[in-house]
């Protein structure tokens, strides 16, 4: 259906929802909002993904297949196996294309603060020690900074990819905008939205921060 800004009204139902955008940029965040916001299950990708020891849990294309097959959901967009089927279910992307500076920002913050208070992610899983930032090709501060300028060249490309026709995309370029996303077009399509009896969402990490451990394999 097209590229939206955060002003423009939505053309769509709100019902299958993907937020995209760099490790630390707020994707995780934004879907707690919108899953609240509407009653409809959140999904954390790197918690289907995650098993013991930064493992790949081997149910984690069945169970993103499972999750999204559901009326009503929102997730993030990542995890190169499983973009396909999530661009065929979806029918809103949310692409949150913040400057670099405040992603930046935001995963440096985030991942000190996890390291620093010995979090539990997935699984028992912990970040790693800080020094492997300067060693840790993949570490993910720098898997960030290397992905960031992919979006640009990825995320319109849905558009013509086959099914994009029916897909909307709607940019936000700011934490101002996220805010006026929310209080105006996403709010006035809640308002019209019928009510649905929607399942719970599956057992995951969803009160714990999220962000995908480095690894540029794996995305």
């Amino acid at each position: 259906m097209g590229m939206l800004g955060p002003d423009d009204p939505l053309p769509c139902p709100i019902d299958r929802i993907v937020v995209a955008g760099p490790s630390g940029c707020g994707k995780t965040t934004l879907c707690r909002e919108i899953g609240a916001r509407l009653g409809i299950p959140v999904g954390e990708l790197d918690a289907f993904h995650w098993g013991p020891e930064w493992t790949t849990r081997p149910e984690f294309e069945a169970d993103v297949a499972r999750f999204t097959a559901g009326p009503a959901w929102v997730t993030e967009w990542g995890y190169r196996r499983v973009k396909p089927l999530l661009l065929a279910r979806m029918n809103l992307l949310v692409w949150l294309d913040h400057p670099r500076r405040t992603v930046l920002w935001r995963v440096v913050w985030r991942t000190v603060s996890r390291r620093l208070r010995r979090v539990e992610l997935w699984n028992g899983n912990l970040e790693a020690s800080l020094w492997t930032i300067l060693t840790d090709h993949d570490h993910i501060v720098r898997w960030s900074w290397r992905v960031y300028g992919k979006y640009p060249a990825e995320i319109p490309a849905l558009l013509t990819a086959p099914g994009g026709e029916r897909l909307t995309i709607v940019r936000l370029a700011s934490q101002r905008q996220v805010d006026a996303w929310l209080a105006g077009p996403f709010a006035a399509a809640r308002a019209t939205r019928p009510n649905q009896e929607v399942p719970s969402s599956p057992p995951s990490e969803e009160q714990r921060p999220a962000a995908p451990p480095p690894s540029a394999a794996r995305r």
